[in-house]
């Protein structure tokens, strides 16, 4: 618990704003790109610690705004497990949302596709949009949601799914490429 403490009064002088009830089991990795918004709502659980979920994190949880303009929105209640979130433009999680063990959230491609630009390691080719999850999902474990990608209130993302797409509210989204195979 010590630690965690630390690492709020670390957390709050990089600016990143977080409501009421911050639970940090571990200590995450949350780096705030100076100019970008990075927001955490009230009573979110943040799991960093191998032994936190045992679903068997591989990492400690990661969030990162990589760009000026880069917004990162997590709501209220909600639990994130071993995961990395990376935006260099936005990434909003709605409220009760759950984040399984080692799940990727990326609003970008890391790299830009094009040969001439990847060997130049130019940034500004690197394609970004905005990914938007909704308020009730659940999004389990070893999923990688993609740039662009929006996922409707109450719907559930099975394991291990590649998510790239809009998705309306209250379905299963499953496998790779992730399609609904059923609503709620």
């Amino acid at each position: 618990m010590l630690k965690s403490n630390y690492f709020k009064i670390f957390m709050k002088f990089n600016k990143v704003k977080f409501g009421k009830n911050l639970n940090l089991f571990g200590v995450p990795v949350i780096f705030k790109k100076k100019g970008s918004e990075l927001n955490i709502g009230e009573n979110c659980t943040i799991k960093s610690n191998f032994l936190s979920n045992l679903v068997g994190l591989n990492h400690r949880t990661i969030i990162v705004t990589r760009t000026e303009e880069a917004k990162i929105n997590i709501g209220n209640n909600v639990g994130i497990s071993g995961a990395t979130i990376y935006a260099r433009k936005g990434i909003t999680i709605g409220d009760n949302t759950l984040i399984g063990g080692n799940v990727k959230i990326l609003d970008n491609d890391f790299h830009p596709l094009e040969v001439e630009a990847r060997n130049r390691d130019d940034k500004e080719m690197i394609k970004s949009k905005e990914v938007k999850i909704g308020k009730n999902c659940f999004i389990g474990c070893n999923s990688l949601i993609l740039k662009g990608s929006k996922i409707g209130d109450g719907s559930v993302v099975g394991a291990g799914s590649v998510v790239a797409g809009i998705f309306s509210s209250n379905c299963v989204i499953v496998g790779n490429p992730a399609k609904i195979i059923k609503k709620l």
